[in-house]
């Protein structure tokens, strides 16, 4: 006997998840837009900069954007990576935290 499947739930599952990635695609963009330093331009500038981008049609400029943001990703992930080796290999995070159970 065929298991009787509840399409609501399906959908409404579905939809959950759906506006879950909504959410956490605006706050990495508010992540990004704080990482690169936007975040100290007007939003007026801000706005129109990203508007301008959207409507560059010349592929030169928008793979030298692309190399630029390729490199900025590269740069941050290395200097994450050194901080957190840097940290574990000094005992700081160690010695601050409390001690396993």
């Amino acid at each position: 006997m065929r298991k009787v499947r509840d399409f609501d739930a399906e959908l409404k599952a579905l939809g959950d998840r759906a506006k879950q990635l909504r959410v956490r695609k605006i706050q990495q963009f508010g992540e990004l837009i704080e990482a690169t330093g936007a975040d100290a331009l007007e939003p007026d500038l801000l706005a129109g900069a990203l508007l301008a981008a959207v409507a560059e049609k010349e592929g030169t400029t928008t793979k030298a954007w692309t190399a630029r943001g390729a490199q900025f990703f590269r740069e941050t992930s290395r200097k994450s990576s050194r901080r957190a080796r840097g940290i574990s290999e000094s005992g700081k995070a160690a010695a601050g935290g409390a001690e396993p159970a």
